[in-house]
């Protein structure tokens, strides 16, 4: 990550060399949790939400300097001497740097709600890679209210990240800051109302399977955010494009509209006629291709196109996709469009 600036929001993460544990036992993920505490007070860190995992760790941090590599470099180094002396190990203990996605503040609440639900995002409840690569388009399935009850009830419990504190069920690190994520929860009310509903947002993502994924509108390995938070990053950007190979190509999506003039387009007719149309595969393609280029959420989608909800959109991609399944020749001209969406992103 070569885009430091003061002022800016990241998510990091770091995983073990050769996926292996960097948490041992709960003394490895205290002795990390107290170096992260001095990491805020050298490097003048805030630190918005956590989560230690079994081989890796996320951080949602925002910089008062332009230091997060010093930062991150120095939690590393610290804890890798401390753990390698403790287990009596030499060599590395993390796989390569730490990761960084500098993100818009307005997307920091979802980013930490991606972070908080890391212990359940998992095979054993049914909310692993393929179970989420399914979900993503429509084709997930609905998990039964006792698996739904486990999610959340590990959730809840699960010691090693900030969620509990940030909904008010302990009293968290002192250098655990939460006012800004907490307050960008809608609504009148202070604290404790900010608390229920960001509770609210992080548990109905359990209910849903996690079908919605801030990493789908990551832009060149390195951001999420809008076109000009986009353009404003590139600009601090430092190093050249060996250094940063995510920037090369950055381009700003496309909108859902040109993805519907373009279907329109293809179909010689104007979206008015069919976009209601039963059983028209040009609705379906919309979706489809807005959920692939347009990184847009399924009710974002469902909106779009006529006032759909979230599941209809799901029944819609996940019929689509069998679809596409048996009709080759829709498939080609589908992949074929998508070809030519991409060629025209700015």
């Amino acid at each position: 990550m070569r885009i430091e600036a003061a002022g800016c929001w990241y998510h990091v993460t770091a995983r073990g060399n050769e996926r292996r544990a960097v948490f041992r036992d709960d003394a490895d993920r205290g002795h990390f949790l107290e170096l992260l505490g001095e990491t805020v007070e050298r490097f003048q860190l805030v630190v918005h939400g956590y989560v230690l995992m079994g081989n890796h760790y996320h951080l949602l941090v925002e910089t008062r300097e332009a230091n997060l590599s010093r930062a991150m470099q120095w939690l590393g180094v610290s804890y890798t001497v401390w753990f390698n002396r403790r287990h009596q190990r030499a060599g590395h203990l993390f796989q390569g740097r730490f990761q960084a996605v500098a993100l818009e503040e307005t997307a920091a609440a979802e980013i930490s709600r991606y972070v908080h639900l890391n212990p359940v995002r998992v095979r054993g409840l049914g909310l692993g890679k393929m179970a989420r690569q399914r979900a993503s388009v429509g084709m997930g399935e609905a998990a039964t209210p006792a698996m739904v009850g486990e999610r959340i009830r590990q959730l809840r419990q699960y010691r090693w990240s900030s969620y509990r504190a940030y909904v008010g069920w302990e009293r968290g690190p002192k250098w655990l800051t939460r006012a800004a994520v907490l307050r960008s929860m809608a609504g009148a009310g202070g604290r404790q109302q900010w608390a229920q509903r960001y509770r609210e947002f992080v548990e109905a993502a359990v209910r849903d399977g996690l079908a919605e994924s801030p990493w789908q509108r990551v832009q060149g390995q390195v951001l999420v955010g809008g076109a000009e938070f986009m353009r404003r990053m590139r600009a601090l950007a430092r190093g050249d494009a060996k250094e940063q190979p995510g920037l090369r190509g950055l381009r700003a999506r496309p909108t859902l509209e040109t993805v519907i003039a373009m279907v329109a387009e293809v179909k010689g007719e104007p979206w008015e006629q069919w976009r209601d149309r039963y059983g028209d595969w040009g609705r379906e393609a919309v979706l489809w291709l807005g959920r692939r280029r347009c990184g847009l959420k399924l009710g974002e989608l469902g909106g779009a196109v006529g006032g759909l909800d979230y599941r209809s959109v799901s029944s819609a991609l996940r019929q689509f996709a069998e679809r596409l399944e048996k009709d080759k020749q829709l498939l080609r001209q589908l992949n074929a469009l998508d070809e030519q969406i991409q060629k025209n992103e700015i």
